[in-house]
């Protein structure tokens, strides 16, 4: 299934990969290898790809696949060479480049981090709501007004 999402949402383990060209286990296994990898994982061990961790991935395939690298020389690069200096500082310059002007709601925010979540009809939502435990919806309350204090500090910024 593909999504179009904007070039600042993060994307799950199988967009990750779609977009590499590399299976699911393959950028598990990089993971193991790379500490500079660190995508953001859920209570129940999920992995969601920050544009940062994309680009980093860009590169380790490069040197992998392209370059023909060993693990281990690429490993060297890594270790010889700052984060910033190998990815060239791209990515936190342009990062909220397509998006500055549009900061989404908290509401949309959700919905690109969780996709299957878009789809869902209301009255599913109303009533896995209705047999969710009060604590899960403390939980997401919290989560929800923090990401709204985020967006007001993103409009901020783009102000």
């Amino acid at each position: 299934m593909v999504i179009n999402k904007s070039k600042s949402a993060f994307k799950t383990i199988a967009e990750a990969a779609e977009d590499l060209g590399v299976a699911t286990h393959v950028l598990r296994f990089w993971e193991t290898k790379f500490p500079q990898i660190q995508p953001m994982k859920t209570s129940g061990k999920r992995r969601y790809y920050r544009p940062d961790d994309m680009e980093i991935l860009r590169i380790i395939k490069d040197y992998l696949y392209e370059k023909r690298y060993t693990i281990e020389g690429v490993q060297k690069i890594f270790k010889n060479n700052r984060l910033k200096d190998i990815i060239g500082g791209t990515i936190q310059s342009d990062f909220f480049e397509d998006d500055i002007g549009n900061v989404p709601s908290a509401d949309e925010l959700i919905s690109q981090i969780e996709p299957t979540v878009a789809g869902v009809q209301p009255q599913v939502i109303e009533k896995v709501l209705e047999v969710m435990p009060e604590e899960k919806l403390t939980e997401i309350r919290a989560a929800k007004e923090k990401l709204q204090g985020i967006k007001a500090k993103l409009v901020a910024f783009a102000d």
